[in-house]
């Protein structure tokens, strides 16, 4: 396999958030396989600087896979054809001579800023309304003084290695934030910890994520498939009960 291929891109390019957006095609010869995809980004924007175009704008923070600030829909599928974030997408998925698409995350929650950066508020304003524990715990040998079985444990902790980058949504065909939410209202409802909040903690939750305008789950299980930490959407099931819960004993 060779070292370096040559590819062709189709980015969206869109100047601002009220601005028509379209894409954009970039030939981009001599990319290492060896780099990831951000990386080759990073190549692009070099050379559209010498040649007096401007950069493309895109989302990147610690390139880790840790953060959740990268997410773009690549070939139609969101963080691309691996089950990974994007900053951990290399290009020794992609062949030589491959014409690569490259979109937003797209989701009326998700507005464009421009070109490929989305504004993903939306999630801060779902964990703003209940996504923590505000009771009074002690500190933590009090915390720890609770047992917890290890399969909670690890269930909970599963459920915690959502970075929120958003792929759920980019990939639900109804745009719901299901899988997300449920994430973090599984979480701590799990732990002891979380128990005194629950039934405000998941209504105000999901209340706060109808009102972005996110859709409804229909159980496609699309945003599983993508989701690069394998959030599992048995997570949204238990959300659906811990909120018919809270409704009833409310």
């Amino acid at each position: 396999m060779s070292d370096s291929i040559d590819i062709t891109l189709r980015v969206w390019r869109q100047k601002s958030p009220t601005s028509p957006g379209s894409f954009s095609t970039y030939p981009l010869p001599g990319v290492s396989t060896h780099s990831s995809f951000l990386e080759m980004l990073d190549q692009l924007n070099r050379k559209l600087v010498e040649e007096g175009q401007e950069a493309v704008e895109f989302d990147s923070d610690c390139r880790e896979g840790i953060c959740g600030m990268c997410g773009l829909v690549i070939n139609g599928v969101a963080h691309g054809p691996v089950n990974t974030t994007t900053c951990q997408l290399h290009m020794r998925e992609f062949v030589n001579g491959e014409t690569i698409t490259i979109e937003p995350f797209r989701a009326g929650p998700f507005p464009v800023i421009k070109d490929l950066v989305v504004d993903r508020a939306a999630f801060d304003d779902i964990i703003a309304s209940g996504g923590y524990v505000s009771v009074n715990t002690g500190g933590a040998p009090d915390g720890n003084a609770i047992a917890v079985g290890k399969d909670v444990a690890d269930e909970a902790m599963d459920a915690a290695a959502c970075i929120g980058c958003g792929g759920c949504v980019a990939a639900c065909p109804n745009a719901s934030a299901a899988l997300f939410t449920a994430a973090k209202v599984s979480h701590m409802a799990l732990l002891p910890q979380g128990g005194p909040e629950r039934g405000k903690r998941v209504t105000a939750m999901v209340d706060t994520m109808d009102k972005a305008g996110f859709g409804n789950c229909s159980n496609h299980g699309e945003c599983e498939a993508v989701c690069p930490k394998g959030i599992s959407i048995k997570h949204i099931a238990r959300m659906k009960r811990e909120w018919l819960r809270a409704l009833v004993t409310r």
